[in-house]
């Protein structure tokens, strides 16, 4: 494991106050170093981890469950969702802080559950890293896969970054939002079942599409059929 070096932080956070023209040796500076080197030891916790480490760290999983025993053409018939975990990270381009961030995390059990609260650990582990929003959603799908040896993650995250709201374009209230879909099973037999994941991804993360939108559903309560999903799927697939 590594170690975030906090004592090389604090010198260089007082030569940056030094050549921003301030006296480091003013009362409100004084310690300042220091605050910023324990803060970025905090925030960057999840640089000291390799996504194997983070996985191993919160792989608490459930096998012997009624739930993973329900199966459609050799493919689990159940999905799990996590939705709206809130997160900060930290842009890599400029150090600045993404906000307002939440993840939404679903996963098609194989052999294993994972503890719920172990998905929002993982989702905030990867934040405490300096990151794109791109990778934040990868490195947790790998993360998760890797857990729950599942071959089908979906993690959808929207956020804000203060290196365009507070600098720079400075157009605040812009939300980004990102999907990545780790669906490995992409061969023809198994082509309906990875789109039908990728719909009941769509609705579970309120997302609706014109065929399976529900006007009388809440967000909360959407818990998408996978029947219903298939032959969506399976209809796209045979219309192209």
């Amino acid at each position: 494991m590594k170690t975030i070096d906090t004592e090389k932080i604090a010198y260089h956070i007082r030569e940056i106050l030094l050549a921003l023209g301030d006296d480091p040796e003013r009362e409100g500076l004084k310690e300042t170093p220091q605050r910023v080197a324990k803060m970025y030891a905090e925030v960057f916790e999840g640089m000291n981890y390799t996504n194997e480490e983070i996985a191993r760290m919160f792989d608490t999983t459930f096998e012997d469950e009624d739930y993973l025993g329900e199966q459609q053409n050799g493919k689990p018939n159940n999905m799990v969702a996590v939705t709206e975990i809130p997160i900060f990270s930290y842009c890599e381009h400029h150090m600045a802080l993404m906000y307002n961030m939440t993840v939404s995390v679903a996963y098609l059990p194989k052999e294993k559950i994972i503890g719920l609260s172990k998905i929002a650990r993982i989702a905030d582990m990867v934040g405490r890293r300096l990151q794109l929003q791109e990778r934040i959603g990868t490195d947790i799908a790998e993360i998760v896969a890797m857990a729950t040896e599942s071959e089908d993650v979906a993690v959808l995250i929207k956020g804000e970054h203060s290196c365009m709201t507070a600098r720079g374009i400075k157009k605040s209230g812009t939300v980004t939002r990102t999907a990545h879909f780790g669906v490995t099973n992409i061969k023809a037999s198994n082509k309906a079942m990875s789109i039908a994941f990728k719909y009941a991804c769509f609705q579970v993360f309120c997302i609706p599409t014109e065929e399976m939108k529900d006007p009388d559903a809440e967000c909360h309560t959407v818990s998408p059929k996978r029947e219903k999903v298939q032959d969506i799927a399976e209809s796209k697939i045979s219309d192209t």
